[in-house]
């Protein structure tokens, strides 16, 4: 369950939804946004799909998009586990000024697996900053966005940006409550393996072996069978010391691997693996964090029946 924090304050974290029909409105929104943080002198970090980067750029530049930090979103948040501490490593980078941050995670294209971690992530946000000086704005597409989808971006959002003002959310919950609903079970073949203590290295040994027969190259079935053996190390310390995974591919626009872990561990912390963990933490967390950065897209069940991670890599 994520937590919902309190109203934010005055000087306190802020996180408006701004909900634009076409590329005029988007430019005004987020642009006066920008302009207003550049004119207080506060830093900015633009993180926005690729061809909303560009039209960004073009509008900015004309009144002086110096001091700008631009980031293509479709890069940074191809896996949305990512993104969140990206926005808190730019915040830490200009201590002691609020930070500015327009994030865009979900755009049209995006899979039903993707928007619903970068779901998460929004309502993550709200937990990561509240009590720091900053604002992060997210312009939502309703034109290109489902209904479903728009709607949830008032439930992770307390306030909305309109006519270039906050405005509470009147939808607000801090979370969707389908967040954790039952992943889909995948069809075709699926490969098999149940594990317990000591059987680390057989983990390894059985994800290379199928690993060898998908169209991984051999890079990034390097990262599988690295987020693999984390995930079921993981498993050994703290999740029962026993678990099961499970190896299949997909086909279509998403082609790719996908690994399953299933354990009977507990997430205590919703924000572990999206923020990046000290070397001298003794909360862990590590693990989790290198699973974000090797995947494409990490798919977090935490459950009364215990914690599932799915895995994706994509092939060529």
């Amino acid at each position: 369950m994520i937590p919902v924090p309190a109203p934010a304050g005055p000087g306190a974290f802020v996180h408006p939804a701004l909900f634009y029909r076409d590329l005029d409105e988007y430019v005004t929104g987020v642009g006066g946004f920008v302009r207003a943080a550049l004119a207080a002198d506060e830093p900015v970090l633009v993180a926005v799909p690729g061809p909303r980067l560009e039209a960004l750029r073009e509008s900015l530049a004309v009144g002086g998009g110096s001091g700008i930090t631009w980031t293509d979103m479709t890069e940074l948040g191809r896996n949305p586990g990512r993104i969140l501490a990206a926005l808190q490593d730019f915040a830490d980078r200009n201590p002691g000024r609020p930070a500015r941050i327009v994030g865009e995670p979900i755009w049209p294209g995006r899979s039903p697996a993707e928007v619903l971690e970068a779901t998460r992530h929004e309502a993550l946000i709200n937990t990561a900053f509240a009590g720091r000086p900053a604002t992060v704005l997210c312009p939502y597409d309703v034109v290109g966005l489902a209904p479903a989808v728009v709607r949830d971006a008032r439930r992770t959002h307390p306030t909305l940006m309109e006519r270039g003002r906050d405005v509470p959310s009147p939808g607000y919950t801090g979370a969707p409550a389908d967040l954790d609903r039952p992943l889909p079970e995948p069809g075709g073949s699926v490969a098999r393996l149940a594990y317990t203590h000591g059987g680390l290295a057989e983990v390894r040994e059985y994800a290379e072996g199928w690993g060898r027969r998908t169209g991984l190259t051999p890079a990034r079935r390097g990262d599988l069978i690295m987020a693999i053996s984390e995930a079921a190390a993981n498993s050994l310390s703290h999740g029962g010391g026993k678990g099961t995974l499970r190896l299949w591919t997909v086909d279509g626009p998403a082609a790719g691997v996908v690994a399953e872990i299933h354990d009977d561990g507990r997430l205590a912390d919703p924000l572990a693996g999206r923020r990046r963990p000290s070397l001298a933490s003794a909360h862990g967390g590590r693990g989790l964090w290198m699973i974000h950065q090797l995947c494409d897209l990490v798919e977090v069940r935490a459950t009364e029946s215990g914690l599932t991670l799915r895995l994706h890599v994509a092939t060529p």
